[in-house]
């Protein structure tokens, strides 16, 4: 589904009010959150997927830091979790689910998430993922409407993940690229999320399916502020630029294109294969933080410090043009 599709599906949504919904629906922020008392929310949110890489366990686990990337974005923490499993019983070995569900479990261990259970059924496509349960303290809730005139903005993994993926089903990605994005893909933005909320960041969102451009336009267009973006500074996986020249560019990279072109302007100078790393549709992608320009330093020789070593400053907040992202 693409974001033009979601968007009408939830325009035919009856939206329902309720005092104690701080993010819902209409927000089109990266989760769900229910205020349960003065001092306790929670953040509900949903995602799975088909494998982005060959072995089993590595999916079961990228679906898992996936899953929980939307709570991290929002500055909370997940408590539980349920399973979600489409599998291919007549064209699958069991022995592949047993090692993807292996490989989330681990990695929810490594989260400190507790699994309560799930759903599966029988499916001609392997798919796999979490719902997601967190608790955030309502004061401390991190969404895509704060960010302000003058913040820097720190995106934390690199873009590209999604045409090296693509390359990789066709069997032209280097083993040194694929290494390199699945490690990426594998890391949780935990780290990124606590540190972010310590230094009293103003907005945050995570870049996953719809892109760099789709998500930090999302991000501008409920703050009502403007983007500028040093592309000189974004951090790209070794490789991306020249397999997208040679062709290897995901649907979802196209789709995101024709949905969010109005919501950017590039400077002349800014190569077509550039422009399509920042469309290209990210799994478990790292978080865009928008953070006070006296902070913004210290912030990121903190996440470097914490082994987010791909952190950058890539640009800043501005006034106007509300709700574009302007790439020089």
């Amino acid at each position: 589904m693409g974001p033009a599709d979601l968007k009408i599906a939830l325009a035919n949504l009856p939206i329902v009010s309720d005092p104690k919904v701080i993010r819902g629906m209409e927000a089109m922020d990266n989760a769900g959150v229910y205020r349960l008392t003065d001092d306790l929310a929670l953040i509900q949110s949903v995602d799975f997927f088909t494998p982005v890489v060959d072995d089993p366990y590595a999916f079961g686990q990228i679906a898992v830091v996936n899953a929980l990337s939307d709570v991290y974005a929002m500055g909370g923490t997940p408590v539980t979790a349920m399973n979600l499993v489409c599998f291919p019983t007549e064209s699958m070995e069991i022995t592949i689910l047993k090692d993807i569900l292996r490989g989330g479990a681990d990695k929810m261990l490594e989260a400190k998430v507790v699994l309560l259970g799930g759903h599966s059924i029988d499916d001609v496509e392997l798919k796999y993922g979490l719902s997601v349960t967190a608790t955030v303290h309502p004061e401390k809730l991190l969404t895509n409407s704060g960010a302000r005139p003058g913040d820097k903005v720190i995106l934390t993994k690199p873009l590209g993940a999604g045409i090296i993926s693509t390359a990789l089903k066709a069997g032209q990605a280097s083993q040194s690229q694929i290494a390199t994005i699945t490690r990426s893909m594998l890391t949780l933005n935990d780290k990124a999320s606590a540190l972010m909320v310590e230094a009293g960041a103003h907005a945050c969102t995570d870049i996953t399916g719809f892109g760099f451009i789709g998500h930090v336009s999302h991000l501008a267009q409920n703050s009502g502020v403007g983007m500028n973006i040093n592309l000189a500074a974004l951090p790209a996986f070794p490789g991306a630029l020249e397999l997208v020249r040679r062709g290897f560019c995901p649907g979802g990279l196209q789709r995101n294109r024709e949905f969010y072109s109005g919501s950017a302007q590039f400077a002349p100078e800014v190569p077509s294969e550039a422009q399509d790393v920042l469309y290209d549709p990210q799994t478990s992608g790292g978080l865009f933080i928008c953070v006070s320009p006296d902070k913004a330093e210290g912030l990121l020789g903190r996440l470097k410090a914490a082994g987010v070593s791909d952190a950058a400053i890539i640009g800043e907040v501005v006034s106007e043009p509300k709700g574009i992202i302007t790439v020089r």
